[in-house]
């Protein structure tokens, strides 16, 4: 599926932006699913701004978000089990044995929509292997005015860096020495992805625009990979999304999670 050129900048940089993963029909029904299932849950708590006292906001922004968008509708399984992101994902990871970790989906309101800061996904769930990684996945077209992804290339060699969240299950590195106005901006078209490991330091800008910004994040991983403490337990964890999981528990006395 990838180039040498394209793993090598994968290992240089720790992302990679791709097009023609999904066809334009793909987008066009998980766009649509998509803004159903926010119009559905728009009572549920959708509010996910970033916490902490890593900036100082003179107003209010927001952010909106759903988790688990395999369990919502059969689309985003489908999306989840493309062949050609699956084997993207084998190319950079060295194996085809792949392990769905969580999803989840971003609405970034017109002129109100918050920033993230820049942080490492590590500081949320870390593995022995480092083999997590993030597939972000644009329904708009993006930039830097109206909530764009921000990175900064080849920090994912670094390793994990101090966590310098102020609250609890929130997470980020030093804004002083990651300021977002020196991260690369990936300026992004509807139905492109991104790839990105998740040492890679990264956060998105503020939607100042007058439209919306909707993203949807898969997180994968390698079936041979650990987890270093139990965190982060969402459901379908674990599904099998190409190759085998050999590690799986096959014990009957095992078959149910506990409450």
């Amino acid at each position: 599926m990838l180039s040498q050129t394209q793993l090598q900048f994968y290992k240089d940089n720790g992302y990679l932006l791709l097009d023609e993963v999904y066809t334009t029909a793909e987008i066009d029904e998980c766009s649509s699913e998509y803004d159903d299932i926010f119009v559905l849950k728009k009572n549920s708590e959708l509010e996910a701004t970033w916490k902490g006292d890593w900036k100082d906001e003179a107003l209010p922004t927001q952010l909106f978000s759903v988790h688990n968008l395999q369990n919502h509708a059969a689309i985003f399984t489908k999306m989840l089990l493309k062949d050609t992101l699956l084997q993207a994902i084998a190319d950079i990871l060295g194996t085809k044995d792949i392990l769905l970790h969580h999803t989840k989906a971003h609405v970034k309101p017109s002129g109100t929509g918050s920033a993230f800061p820049m942080h490492q996904d590590y500081q949320y769930f870390p593995y022995k292997n480092d083999s997590l990684v993030a597939v972000f996945i644009h329904l708009d077209d993006t930039n830097m005015e109206n909530g764009g992804l921000a990175v900064y290339p080849g920090s994912h060699h670094l390793g994990p860096l101090e966590d310098r969240g102020n609250i609890p299950g929130w997470h980020y590195v030093d804004q002083d020495k990651f300021p977002i106005d020196k991260a690369t901006p990936i300026n992004a078209k509807r139905g492109q992805v991104v790839i990105f490991s998740y040492l890679l330091v990264h956060g998105s800008y503020p939607n100042t625009s007058d439209g919306v910004r909707r993203m949807l994040l898969f997180q994968m991983m390698s079936a041979h990979d650990e987890k270093l403490k139990e965190t982060h337990r969402s459901p379908c964890q674990g599904m099998v999304l190409s190759g085998r999981n050999p590690h799986a528990e096959a014990s009957i006395k095992k078959r149910h999670e506990e409450c």
